[in-house]
């Protein structure tokens, strides 16, 4: 971790290390020709490496932390009052699998519901991004992160991860409607797009199905940057089924283009 960072907590710096000992794992297993992969009752493919992951960083909460209680992607669990670490041991697994380097493990420290820490790292991609509540955002280098200022659409730069996605869980005419009102767009997909949201390099970033451990630690990352994070209908929860990460300037305007109604 940068040693010019500020005020980082024990929490923060926990999920760091939560972080690292998932980078080995993960590094370890990208494009290994033995990679094990099945697929879950959703059809969503899991490798060994998910697995692997989140088991090993399950044992190291409850070795630190045993009155937590713990949400991950491949394990279960709640959130509910108290703490609970939300761990999505590998997002993009699709891209991990086929061996493209944009995957990240995903860990969010959520008290009472909202999501206080966050650590997004992608080590194939040499990237780490990381926030705590009422410290700002930061990325790998020390690099404190901000979003852009770009106030209109028309100039602003849009991604989501899969136009399919929008045909089956909300609207493609609605996601089409933003697109073409947006200077360019993308599919960066999944976490990245969001991290590039606090870079302030692309201003928003849509997502038409989503669960919590998939944003768990984004909403504090693009809120700690000066964004703005909400699902689609614009509750301020990562728990909706849906994700908007903005600039803050562009989210009304989003929403009201996003509307499926």
């Amino acid at each position: 971790m940068p040693g010019n960072i500020r005020n980082v907590t024990s929490s923060l710096d926990f999920a760091l290390r939560l972080a690292d000992a998932a980078d080995e794992i993960t590094s370890a297993r990208f494009r290994a020709q033995d990679l094990k992969i099945t697929r879950k009752p959703d059809r969503t493919p899991v490798t060994d490496a998910d697995v692997a992951v989140e088991d090993t960083l399950r044992a190291l909460i409850a070795q630190s932390h045993p009155d937590d209680e713990i949400a991950g992607e491949e394990r279960g669990g709640d959130i509910g009052s108290g703490r609970t670490w939300v761990i999505d041991p590998i997002d993009g697994t699709k891209n991990f699998l086929r061996g493209v380097p944009a995957w990240a493990t995903l860990i969010a420290l959520v008290i009472d519901g909202s999501p206080v820490v966050g650590v997004v790292s992608a080590p194939a991609l040499g990237r780490q991004w990381f926030a705590e509540s009422g410290e700002g955002a930061y990325a790998e280098d020390g690099r404190k992160l901000s979003v852009s200022g770009v106030t209109s659409l028309s100039d602003a730069y849009l991604s989501t991860t899969h136009l399919g996605s929008w045909v089956e869980y909300h609207s493609r005419e609605a996601y089409l409607r933003l697109v073409d009102a947006c200077w360019e767009n993308r599919a960066f997909g999944d976490f990245w797009q969001h991290c590039l949201v606090a870079e302030g390099v692309i201003d928003i970033a849509a997502e038409a199905i989503v669960n919590p451990w998939d944003v768990a630690p984004i909403e504090v990352i693009v809120k700690e940057a000066g964004g703005r994070f909400t699902d689609l209908k614009g509750a301020d929860t990562f728990q909706g089924g849906t994700a908007l990460s903005t600039n803050g300037h562009l989210h009304e305007a989003a929403l009201e283009k996003l509307d499926s109604q």
